[in-house]
């Protein structure tokens, strides 16, 4: 079925449950006190922190993307390993089923020498490195016990198992590989497989630690955002929102993850006794900080060193068409 220019059944199951979810948190919202935004300024002061803590960190994952090619053999202008993580989280805020990625991989392609699915390969490098971390992080802050560890014990089990799986699956398939065992697979996935090797390199520990110090930093950002509304948030409190927000995000939903996300905050929130107008407020200025600049940064990237808007809509539906196979 093709996908260009009509939505797919992943896109309206994203919104159905976006319009769900956004439901409940407007039932709820009503009977709350209505949120209150800082003004003094020193609590303007800590969401300026909190905007630089989210730069640093963006700066920080475009060059973790830079090394990730860099281990995979693209050549690629450094520029654009920054520049195109800022359009890649503008993309996933404006179009839906995480289209920023696909403008990354379009754009990335046509500036440097790397195929589509080599730049695929190493956003799903990426992606590996974000998933390790997030599951580590939230094992132990389930087995600390923080805000009671409301989903229970049985979820960071079941992730840490996954995990462990999945390494076992690796290791018995390089073993086979090496007894010559699904080559023709092999070939169809070395292009895209190629960017992982980096996570079982000497570099790889290393960006496996930068990314669990870019979680931390967005718990940071939580807690600097509370600190704003008056919340004694710990950091441990932050980083226990930011991992449920994020796995929450894995659900299908519209473009911003909205609804989905919001519902976490408030469900992370209650847990942490924090209820009411100012669970509100905290998620509204979270949202601000984390979408807010680096959606209006990426779009002003995106028209003035990628071509515009209607450029990329093409690029990527011009994709999508490619993608569908004719019917037999």
């Amino acid at each position: 079925m093709c996908r260009c220019g009509s939505l797919t059944r992943r896109d309206v199951a994203g919104f159905v449950v976006s319009i769900i979810a956004i439901g409940a948190v407007v039932w709820w919202a009503l009977r709350q006190e209505a949120p209150r935004l800082p003004t003094a300024a020193g609590d303007l002061g800590l969401l300026g922190a909190a905007l630089l803590v989210y730069a640093a960190a963006t700066l920080a994952r475009g060059w973790r993307w830079h090394r990730v090619l860099g281990g995979a053999g693209i050549e690629h202008p450094t520029r654009d390993a920054y520049a195109l993580v800022c359009v890649g989280y503008m993309g996933n805020t404006v179009l839906p089923a995480r289209g920023g990625e696909a403008l990354r991989i379009l754009l990335l392609a046509e500036r440097s020498t790397a195929l589509r699915r080599e730049v695929l390969g190493s956003i799903l490098a990426e992606r590996m490195f974000d998933v390790v971390a997030l599951v580590l992080l939230f094992a132990t802050l389930t087995f600390v016990g923080i805000a009671g560890a409301p989903a229970g014990a049985s979820p960071a089990f079941i992730g840490l198992g996954v995990l462990f799986a999945l390494v076992v699956a690796l290791v018995v398939y390089l073993r086979l590989r090496r007894a010559g065992r699904f080559e023709r697979f092999a070939e169809i996935l070395r292009p895209v497989a190629r960017s992982s090797k980096i996570l079982a390199s000497p570099l790889g520990p290393v960006l496996g630690v930068l990314t669990i110090a870019l979680w931390l930093s967005e718990g940071i950002i939580f807690v600097l955002v509370g600190r704003s509304l008056g919340l004694g948030l710990s950091l441990l409190d932050g980083v226990f929102l930011v991992v449920l927000a994020s796995l929450f995000a894995l659900i299908p939903a519209a473009p911003g993850y909205v609804g989905t996300y919001d519902a976490a905050l408030l469900f992370g929130l209650a847990a942490l006794d924090i209820r009411g107008g100012v669970a509100l407020s905290f998620a509204i200025l979270v949202r601000f900080v984390l979408f807010g600049p680096i959606t209006v940064g990426g779009l002003v990237l995106l028209l003035t060193r990628y071509g515009g808007i209607v450029r990329a809509l093409r690029r990527l539906r011009g994709r999508r068409s490619e993608s569908v196979e004719p019917a037999a």
